[in-house]
C-alpha cells in the first residue's frame, strides 16, 4: 500500500523533502515541518509555489519538509491524528495546514508571512526536529526504504537543482473519483439529474412566457427562497474570502471543495460572491414586479441553474469531494427556475371562427 507521503510524488514533491532521512535531523542543523495539502487546493497550490518551493531552494537540506497528501485515506488519518495531538480547533482545520515545532500554521497568508522567520530562528538556535505527530515516523520509514530502491512513476521527479514540480492534471478515472466520497458524491448527482430534469421541462413545455401579473403566493416563495440563497452564498463568500474552514455537517467535504481550483471564477472572483449578486438581483427584481423586470429576473435565475450544473458536475467527477452548501444553493436555484417560468395561466386570445 503507497503511504500518504510516497504519493507526493503523483501528487506533489516539496523541493528537498528529506525523505530520504529520518525525522531526527536537528543535530545537522535542519528545521523540519510537515505540510499537510490537498491537490485540488488552490490555497495549497500558491503556498507551495510561492512560499515553499523557493524556500527549499534557497536552504536545501537544511530545510526538511515533509508533505502528506489529505485526498488519500492514509494522508487523512495521519492529519486527524495531528489534529487530535494539536488541538487544532474547528475554525482552522483546513488546509494547507504546516506543523512546524508545536506550532500550527494554517492558509495561505499565515504560513508565508511567519514561515520564513520561524526557519530563519530555529536554524539559529541549532536545528529542530519533525513535529510530534502521532505515526509520523511509521509513515515515513516505509517512504524511506522505496526511495531508495524505486525509480518509476512514484518516484520524485526532482529537477536539477532538487525541487520537484507541481502535477498539472487529476486523475481520470471516473469511478475512482466519485468513490472518494460515494454518499456526498451520490447526492451531488442525484441534485445534478434534478437541475438537468428541471431545466428540460421548463424548455419542454414552454414555460418561459411572461404575463403581466404573477400570483402572490409564487412571489412570495420565490422571495423566501431568494433571501435563503442569499444566506447561503453569503456563508460560502465569506469562507472563500476568509479562507476558513466551513462546517460542512455530516454528508461531504465542502472544506475540499472550496479549496479546490473551481471555488473561484477565472481565478480571481470566489464563486460564493457570484452567487451573492445573483441573489441580490433576484430579490430587487421581485421588489420592482414590473414585467421587465421578471423577464430580467427570469434570465439570472436560468444562468444560475446553468452555472450550477457546470458546479454541480464537477463536485462528483472532477473534484471528488461534494459541498453541501453548494447543493443547498443548486436545489434553491432549480425551484426558483421552476416558480419564475411558471406564469398564471391567462385566457389565450381565440380567433373567431369564420363563417
Amino acid at each position: 500500500m503507497r503511504s500518504a507521503v510516497s504519493r507526493i510524488g503523483l501528487a506533489l514533491v516539496i523541493g528537498l523533502l528529506g525523505l530520504r532521512a529520518t525525522p531526527a535531523r536537528a543535530a545537522e542543523t535542519t528545521v523540519c515541518a510537515v505540510l499537510f495539502y490537498s491537490p485540488t487546493c488552490t490555497h495549497c497550490h500558491d503556498v507551495i509555489t510561492n512560499t515553499l518551493l523557493p524556500m527549499t531552494e534557497q536552504y536545501g537540506d537544511q530545510l526538511n519538509l515533509l508533505g502528506v497528501d489529505v485526498s488519500t485515506e492514509e494522508g487523512q488519518n495521519l492529519w486527524g491524528m495531528a489534529i487530535q495531538a494539536f488541538n487544532v480547533p474547528e475554525d482552522r482545520r483546513g488546509v494547507p495546514m504546516l506543523f512546524v515545532d508545536e506550532l500550527v500554521l494554517v492558509g495561505s497568508v499565515e504560513i508565508p508571512e511567519r514561515f520564513p522567520m520561524l526557519v530563519e530562528g530555529y536554524l539559529a538556535k541549532g536545528g529542530l526536529a519533525c513535529p510530534a505527530i502521532p505515526g509520523l515516523e511509521a509513515t515515513i520509514a516505509p517512504t524511506e526504504a522505496a526511495s531508495a530502491t524505486t525509480t518509476g512513476s512514484n518516484a520524485p521527479a526532482a529537477s536539477s537543482s532538487g525541487s520537484a514540480t507541481l502535477p498539472t492534471t487529476q486523475s481520470t478515472d471516473v469511478l475512482a473519483t466519485i468513490g472518494r466520497d460515494p454518499v456526498g458524491n451520490g447526492l451531488a448527482i442525484v441534485v445534478l439529474i434534478g437541475l438537468v430534469a428541471v431545466a428540460g421541462a421548463v424548455v419542454a413545455q414552454n414555460r418561459y412566457r411572461f404575463f403581466w401579473t404573477q400570483a402572490p403566493g409564487r412571489e412570495q416563495a420565490i422571495l423566501a427562497l431568494s433571501l435563503v440563497g442569499l444566506v447561503v452564498a453569503g456563508y460560502l463568500a465569506y469562507v472563500e474570502s476568509a479562507e476558513v474552514s466551513a462546517i460542512c455537517g455530516p454528508v461531504g467535504d465542502c472544506n475540499t471543495v472550496q479549496q479546490s481550483p473551481y471555488a473561484r471564477l477565472f481565478g480571481l472572483l470566489p464563486v460564493g460572491w457570484v452567487g451573492v449578486l445573483g441573489y441580490i438581483g433576484i430579490l430587487g427584481a421581485t421588489w420592482l414586479g414590473t414585467r421587465e423586470a421578471r423577464l430580467a429576473r427570469f434570465a439570472m435565475v436560468a444562468f444560475g441553474v446553468a452555472f450550477s450544473i457546470y458546479l454541480t458536475f464537477l463536485e462528483p467527477f472532477v473534484i471528488g469531494a461534494s459541498c453541501a452548501w453548494c447543493l443547498t444553493s443548486a436545489v434553491i436555484m432549480g425551484i426558483l427556475l421552476w416558480l419564475t417560468a411558471d406564469p398564471v395561466d391567462t385566457p389565450r386570445r381565440v380567433r373567431p371562427a369564420r363563417a
